[in-house]
């Protein structure tokens, strides 16, 4: 079979289309034909084990699966002897926050593990653009308590993460104005937006206006910049660890401070799956996909998205070369 593969740590310079041994599932493991990924923030630290404490996941020195990978959507073709909850033919989507070697035709992956049934009139590569970004958009959204939120702001909402958040946000019914670059603006308002400021012609700080809570959904911001725009009680969160890892310790920092920092540390990636397709089967969820590539121009959708200047999702289709 075909997979996208690396051996070392690097840019996708190093990347390789290559053949492998189709894999065969343990007990407890489904085989999955996978038509469909994403490539998303998660597999940029896949790719270039960085921050290195990423590493402690994928493997210190090399990486533990040369196929690179997190999400994927795709068909049963068969299922270990102990396989109780899916059986073949089943359409499923999954992933794995700490990279799962899910871009090949074929994957394995546990049957208890983060996937979930495709619903009925969803296509591979639509349904996938909701996996990545959604986990780490719901996981800003459980840290904090919005029953007195007046107003958010969303600083990077045409990402993969920013994209999902609005949605959630909107779904919620929870107001809040977003910060993207002039051509998403009419995106973005689409999704919910009370109010959009384009970074290119405007300074979000300056436009006299506090927020309950800061999402920087893009982490190209800070907190120090971002406290001019908080309320008293006010609450910075950043999808990054921010310059000098300060993302990690400002929590503490500021745990007794009139404005906070927290970090959104994602957990339980089968309950963000879940709540995704809630918002799917309420008709108040879509996919942002920039661009679909064949899985043959994988590096150049890694040079896309590595760009930083992605708008939603990057796919890569396996059902075709």
């Amino acid at each position: 079979m075909k997979a996208i593969c690396r051996d070392n740590y690097g840019g996708p310079e190093i990347i390789e289309i290559r053949e492998v041994e189709k894999p065969q599932p343990k007990e407890k493991e489904i085989l999955v034909r996978v038509y469909a990924t994403t490539v998303n923030r998660t597999d940029e630290g896949v790719l270039l084990g960085k921050p290195k404490i990423f590493r402690l996941f994928t493997g210190i020195s090399t990486p533990r699966h040369a196929t690179l990978g997190t999400d994927f959507a795709g068909i049963i073709e068969a299922v270990g002897s102990e396989v109780t909850r899916y059986k073949v033919g089943d359409r499923v989507w999954g992933f794995s926050d700490s990279g799962h070697p899910t871009q090949a035709e074929y994957t394995c992956f546990p049957e208890k593990g983060n996937l979930a049934k495709i619903p009925d009139d969803w296509d591979y590569t639509s349904i996938v653009a909701f996996a990545e970004g959604a986990h780490y958009a719901r996981n800003f959204l459980n840290k904090v308590d919005f029953k007195s939120a007046e107003k958010i702001l969303v600083y990077g909402a045409t990402g993969a993460i920013g994209s999902a958040m609005v949605q959630m946000l909107k779904y919620e019914g929870i107001p809040f104005d977003a910060v993207c670059a002039g051509k998403d603006v009419a995106l973005i308002k689409s999704l919910g937006a009370d109010k959009v400021i384009d970074y290119q012609t405007a300074d979000f700080t300056s436009e006299g206006k506090k927020y309950n809570f800061v999402f920087d959904a893009v982490g190209k911001s800070n907190f120090g910049t971002c406290k001019k725009v908080l309320k008293d009680k006010g609450v910075y969160i950043s999808s990054e660890l921010g310059p000098g890892n300060e993302n990690l310790y400002l929590p503490i920092t500021t745990m007794f401070s009139n404005q906070k920092v927290s970090f959104p540390f994602p957990v339980d990636v089968s309950r963000s799956l879940a709540y995704v397709l809630e918002m799917i089967n309420a008709g108040a969820f879509m996919p942002v996909i920039e661009k679909i590539y064949p899985y043959t121009e994988a590096v150049a959708a890694y040079k896309h998205m590595l760009s930083q200047q992605k708008v939603g999702n990057v796919v890569l289709d396996f059902s075709r070369g």
